[in-house]
């Protein structure tokens, strides 16, 4: 039963150097592999998603639809950690390939799980974003990629904000699991700290509480960049309404 005296236990063990570096390397790895894990996540869902919207009157373009419709389908319908225990434990030794950290699968893992998801994320996004917006780029003149790398994905991206938020911590939240492929993370690392002392209630109060805080903080700063895209799309309107007063 949580106690005082087991939280000051607790407090003990981790004020002491060789606890409060294990705790900072397991937080370090839990912050760096879903922020790292959700920039992969966009590059891999952006391309997905360009591939889905885009015409397919190139067989190269259907059956790239078709590759990236399975590979949607296989990291949605599987759990994290068995994506984790396959690419560490079977892919790794049947393609021979040694030497590879495990934190380095687990950004890898936690990047193409997180690029199924935002895929349809941003396909949504891209779908909201007006017709008429690829049609004024091309009668520009400009290129459909170049249309859509310029025009279409900014707005995209502005529109699913909120939503590029929840999927950032759901990844934070998820890499709970990396201690199956013996990654020090914030779960691990609170875990030995609380060994010593038997004082696992505490450290898992600790621990929600690290988790809750670093959640705020992501809620606080989209939050923050949403009233910042919100102003900057205000003054760009009054900007262009007293142009055409004028």
């Amino acid at each position: 039963m949580l106690s005082f005296s087991q939280i000051k236990t607790f407090f003990e063990t981790l004020s002491g150097e060789y606890f409060l570096k294990l705790f900072f390397t397991g937080l370090w790895n839990t912050i760096k592999i879903a922020v790292l894990g959700l920039v992969i996540g966009i590059i891999i869902g952006t391309l997905i998603a360009i591939i889905k919207v885009a015409p397919k009157y190139r067989r190269s373009m259907r059956v790239l639809d078709k590759i990236c419709t399975v590979y949607v389908a296989i990291f949605r319908g599987t759990p994290m950690v068995v994506q984790l225990l396959v690419a560490y434990y079977l892919l790794l030794p049947l393609l021979g390939v040694q030497g590879v950290e495990a934190v380095s699968v687990g950004i890898a893992v936690f990047g193409m799980n997180s690029g199924a998801y935002v895929s349809e994320i941003m396909r949504g996004g891209l779908n909201s974003v007006d017709a008429g917006q690829m049609e004024a780029g091309r009668a520009l003149g400009l290129g459909y990629s170049v249309t859509m790398l310029k025009i279409v994905i900014p707005q995209a991206i502005k529109n699913i904000l909120p939503t590029l938020g929840n999927e950032f911590i759901t990844l934070i939240k998820e890499t709970s699991v990396l201690s199956f492929i013996a990654i020090y993370d914030l779960y691990t690392a609170v875990k030995a700290i609380a060994l010593p002392g038997y004082t696992y209630e505490a450290g898992y109060l600790f621990m929600a509480i690290i988790y809750i805080a670093i959640i705020l903080f992501i809620t606080a700063l989209i939050k923050i960049m949403e009233v910042f895209l919100n102003k900057s799309d205000r003054k760009y309107g009054a900007e262009k309404k007293s142009k055409k007063s004028s």
